[in-house]
């Protein structure tokens, strides 16, 4: 059966009626960014597309293309067997690689040959990265939001959490980007995604929002840690709705104290991170808190972090940047309990909402 090729931007839209997605990638090139959902059968895999690259340069390209043929060939014929041997004939797989080249291109062949029919993305990853860059802006400006702000501590990843619980529809970009969005916000052995997967994680849960019904979001800034939210979504963010989300500082202590445990648990590393303050607060004040986590006062350096540094910083830049707060709408919290967030989310969907 003939193979057949899509656009990136037709992909894009007909993503849903494809059983399965392969990326003929290496492994390497999959963790950095992949389409939604796709799985990983390399043509060539890390090594082999070394000592291939390296065959082109160092010997000449015939060399290398009869050698890289004869591992892509094995490598296609163990996917096929691992993979496809129980697939039945009306299976429609999309495939791609880097441009849409040899290892898609490859592997492609072989599957149309034995039946099956096949899609590959025309340009490859290059060509989708492209076209969904093009339209994140529009999946961002097709709905409408309702930003939860709150400083520091206030729970707003709980009533995020629990908005989702009720049914709400919530884009959490902090999770996406593995990041808890301030100087203390790294999250120890886990590394960030890339921006490109950011990207694409972010995209793949606006798409699925209906735009006839509210997405809850936290009140980002710019960045996620080193990650950047896309300006689109991050303009629709900051002239949407409201929630002014407000929690007793002795609740946001402890509500800090449950969430950022490791850092209780490791003083060396909580320290560590406190000294990248030193330029905004000074040598003094972060020494006098490192020396009082050292003496086991965390409770004690965590709200004069709340109160000295989280909160005036907030609250100018809260008002500075978000259009509409002046009206938000307030949602107080009895406690940080799982139950009083639940009220909360509850309450807020019963209500009716700002218009965006």
């Amino acid at each position: 059966m003939p193979v057949h090729t899509l656009s990136a931007t037709e992909a894009l839209k007909r993503l849903g009626e494809f059983h399965t997605v392969i990326d003929a990638r290496t492994e390497d090139e999959h963790a950095l960014d992949h389409v939604p959902g796709a799985i990983n059968w390399p043509t060539l895999n890390n090594a082999e597309r070394i000592t291939i690259g390296t065959m082109y340069k160092q010997v000449n390209a015939f060399e290398a293309k009869k050698r890289g043929a004869a591992i892509a060939a094995r490598n296609i014929a163990a996917h096929i067997e691992r993979e496809v041997l129980d697939k039945a004939r009306d299976w429609r797989p999309l495939v791609y690689c880097w441009r849409g080249g040899n290892r898609s291109g490859a592997l492609a062949t072989i599957l149309g040959a034995i039946g099956f029919q096949v899609t590959l993305i025309e340009g490859g990853y290059k060509a989708w990265r492209a076209a969904l860059v093009d339209d994140l802006d529009h999946q961002a400006r097709r709905l409408h939001y309702q930003v939860i702000c709150g400083p520091t501590g206030s729970g707003k990843t709980r009533l995020l959490q629990a908005l989702a619980a009720e049914g709400a529809q919530v884009l959490d970009l902090e999770d996406l980007a593995k990041h808890r969005s301030s100087v203390l916000g790294h999250l120890p052995g886990i590394e960030q995604p890339s921006q490109k997967r950011f990207d694409s994680l972010i995209w793949d849960a606006l798409r699925g929002f209906d735009p006839g019904r509210p997405v809850f979001v936290e009140s980002e800034s710019k960045k996620v840690g080193n990650l950047r939210v896309p300006e689109a979504l991050i303009d629709a963010m900051r002239a949407s709705p409201c929630i002014d989300l407000q929690l007793a500082d002795e609740e946001r202590v402890e509500l800090l104290m449950e969430d950022y445990a490791h850092f209780v648990q490791d003083q060396a590393f909580f320290c560590q991170r406190l000294e990248a303050l030193t330029e905004l607060r000074g040598k003094a004040v972060v020494q006098g808190w490192i020396e009082q986590v050292r003496d086991g006062q965390i409770r004690d350096v965590v709200l004069e972090l709340l109160t000295q540094h989280y909160d005036p910083t907030y609250a100018a830049s809260i008002r500075k940047n978000f259009a509409r707060y002046g009206e938000a709408r307030a949602c107080r919290l009895g406690s940080r309990r799982a139950d009083a967030m639940s009220v909360a989310a509850r309450t807020l969907l019963s209500e009716p909402a700002l218009v965006s």
